[in-house]
């Protein structure tokens, strides 16, 4: 199994909980995101009825990392609706993954006005 992929979305499907509604465009990126990696569906299911504790993500390859984050912020906007629990929790996972806070307040007012590689570039250079 690919933990990588289990931690992603076991992330994922707990900023889709943290507004108290998990949208169907929210299921529906989650299971988009399994499929495309070959996750297995019951996994995902499993998940979504019992979320694991995030452990330590500090063995995620930069790469990998910067995925996370911007998945959560792809998540937060799926349903066209920005929550502040959404905000907050997305900050945590920012910290975990080593990301300055304020990097997903940066990631948000400037989704979709610049291309990935360049918010990427700023992310690193900025917000670590």
């Amino acid at each position: 199994m690919d933990i990588v992929t289990k931690k992603k979305l076991n992330i994922l499907i707990q900023l889709a909980e943290a507004d108290k509604h998990f949208a169907k465009s929210e299921r529906e990126m989650i299971f988009k995101i399994a499929k495309d990696r070959q996750f297995p569906e019951n996994i995902v299911e499993s998940l979504i009825r019992n979320p694991e504790p995030i452990d330590s993500l500090g063995a995620l390859s930069i790469d990998q990392k910067f995925d996370y984050l911007q998945s959560c912020i792809e998540l937060i906007f799926v349903d066209q609706k920005i929550f502040e629990s959404e905000l907050i929790f997305g900050r945590g996972i920012a910290i975990k993954l080593g990301f300055k806070k304020n990097v997903v307040d940066f990631l948000v007012e400037n989704n979709n006005q610049k291309p990935l590689n360049e918010l990427k570039n700023k992310v690193f250079e900025d917000f670590v």
